[in-house]
Parts: structure tokens; C-alpha cells; sequence
């Protein structure tokens, strides 16, 4: 059985329905927490000194400093938001800094200079072992590496996104990564479920995406595989794992995409960017962005997050 762990300034909690339990734990850091399992295990077998989880203050589950890594274009129907044949998209992955996670209530901080800021619900993986250079992930061997789960934002400015194709700070600007609000640890036969994981989410209200990890390209053994050619990973470090179609960004359409190819790059990203002012899906100031993910029957629930989108200072 899953098992959801909150952070706070004050330390660790277990969480079930409406309660938490405090973890008697010295550890400060994922890392520490997950190697500091009994622990846990105490909690979640007690409910000495719970509180409501109402009351708690939640920060983000993953700790920083921590790589964090994300996959390009993991799920079919974004690939098709994106003008690609999902079958012949290649595995691509991208860093992001630590600096951009945030907690599940923080503000989402718009850099004054981006107006095209645009949302993408994730599910994350959080290492529990270390993954070394070469590592060969197998599904049946996925829980030896993998500790739990977390719900991810990848936030992004797209007109630097594609205007310098410069995916790590477009993603990077500090609050980029809302993370939480559990770390939802997870066992072997949860993880053999992820297919069942249901990301969704909102702004205001309006729901944006709403689809399962069974449409990702590149499952997280695969990827993990992929990864360890050139980058290793530690406990606490966090991959996101892509997300499913129904961005305020989309492809245009194959004509258009024609005759900007015809024209200078800066006059062709004027354009583009031009058309984009009036697409009311970009986050505006004062929007509420939701994410959750959950298995429908629940036995999984990574939880909800809830970000409003601010002017950075």
C-alpha cells in the first residue's frame, strides 16, 4: 500500500484522509528520508501527535539541491499538439535548475519579461538508489531505483523556449516546478499500476489536460535506461516524465508551418508570436493552476497541487 509523505519547515508527516502524522526522523533531505524507512513505517503504523492536514504549511517533498530532469515529448497526444508522429519521436531529455521547484501552494512567479507562459502537469519520479552510468532499468526491477511519486508543473516560457531553443531557462526561473504535495511512496506492484495514473489540470476551473501514463512513449524503465548512457542519478533526484496534450502551445498548421520555414527566423518567430497574443490558454496573472493525479479507484493518490500565477519581484 502506497504511502504519502508531506514536508513542512517542521519536519516530515505521514498522511492518511484528513490527519498527519509527525515522522521521528533527523533527516532533512529526501534523500535522508528515504533512507530512514523505519521511520516512516512508525508513522504511518501511528497517529501520536497527529494534527490536520488542513493545518499544515506543505512545502515541496523534494528537497533541494537535486538534478532534476525532464523527457521532451513523452506522451502521444501531445506529440500530435506538437506537429510529431508520436511513432517516430526520438527519447529526448533536458535539465532543469533545482532553484525552479516549488512547494504545492506556492506562487507560480512570471518573470515580467515573459508573456507566453504555459503549464504542463507531470507525474515525477523520485530516485530512491542510485542509478549508475550504464544501469540497464528493467519494469520487473523498476522499484529497486525508483522510490515514489510526485505530481509535477513544468512550467514554461515558450517564446524562449523557441525563439533561442533554449529549453533549460525557459523552464528554470525560480517557482518553475511546483512539486507535491506528497511524496507518495510507492512499492513494486503499485509501480507495475502506473499506466492507471490519471494526470489532470485545471486553470480556474477549466479543465486544460486530462489523460493517463498510458499514452507515454517512453516508459520510465526505458527512460531510466536511456538516461544512465550519460547522466547518473542520486537518491532525492526527481525526473518528470512528461506530459499529455492540451498546452496553451500547439503547432501550427502544416501550410503555415510551410511558409514560415520560407521566412528569417526573426520575422517568422514575430509572427508565430504575433498569432499567439490572442490565444486565451497562455496563464495570465491571478490564474489558479491545479494538477492532480490519482488512480481512478484512489489506492494511488499522488494528491493536488495549487499554484497562483504572480509577477515575480
Amino acid at each position: 500500500m502506497s504511502t504519502n509523505v508531506a514536508r513542512t519547515s517542521d519536519g516530515w508527516w505521514v498522511v492518511g484522509g484528513e490527519a498527519a502524522t509527525p515522522v521521528a526522523t533527523s533527516a532533512t533531505s529526501t534523500a535522508e528520508l528515504l533512507a530512514d524507512r523505519d521511520a516512516v513505517a512508525a508513522a504511518a503504523a501511528s497517529s501520536k501527535g497527529a494534527v490536520p492536514v488542513a493545518d499544515l504549511q506543505l512545502l515541496s517533498p523534494v528537497t533541494t539541491p537535486a538534478r532534476v530532469v525532464a523527457q521532451m515529448v513523452n506522451y502521444r497526444s501531445h506529440a500530435h499538439d506538437s506537429g510529431f508522429d508520436p511513432d517516430s519521436v526520438p527519447p529526448t531529455f533536458f535539465r532543469k535548475a533545482s532553484t525552479s521547484v516549488t512547494g504545492p501552494t506556492g506562487d507560480i512567479r512570471r518573470p515580467d519579461h515573459v508573456r507566453f507562459l504555459d503549464y504542463e502537469v507531470e507525474l515525477g519520479l523520485v530516485m530512491g538508489a542510485a542509478l549508475p552510468l550504464g544501469t540497464e532499468v528493467s519494469e520487473d526491477d523498476l522499484h529497486e531505483y525508483v522510490a515514489g511519486l510526485v505530481v509535477t508543473n513544468d512550467v514554461s516560457a515558450r517564446e524562449i523556449q523557441l525563439t533561442r531553443t533554449q529549453f533549460y531557462e525557459s523552464k528554470s526561473y525560480p517557482s518553475f516546478t511546483p512539486t507535491g504535495p506528497y511524496l507518495t511512496l510507492v512499492d513494486r506492484d503499485e509501480l507495475r499500476r502506473l499506466s492507471s495514473l490519471r494526470l489532470r489540470l485545471s486553470v480556474n476551473g477549466e479543465v486544460r489536460q486530462d489523460s493517463s501514463v498510458a499514452e507515454m512513449i517512453v516508459r520510465p524503465a526505458r527512460a531510466l535506461t536511456l538516461l544512465a548512457r550519460f547522466q547518473q542519478l542520486a537518491p532525492g533526484d526527481l525526473l518528470l516524465t512528461g506530459t499529455p496534450g492540451g498546452t496553451a502551445l500547439k503547432a501550427p498548421p502544416m501550410i503555415v508551418e510551410k511558409i514560415g520555414a520560407l521566412l528569417p527566423p526573426k520575422v517568422k518567430w514575430k509572427v508565430f508570436f504575433d498569432k499567439q497574443e490572442s490565444n486565451p490558454r497562455y496563464l495570465r496573472d491571478g490564474d489558479v493552476v491545479s494538477a492532480r493525479i490519482a488512480t481512478p479507484d484512489g489506492a494511488i493518490d499522488l494528491g493536488s497541487q495549487h499554484n497562483q500565477v504572480t509577477v515575480a519581484s
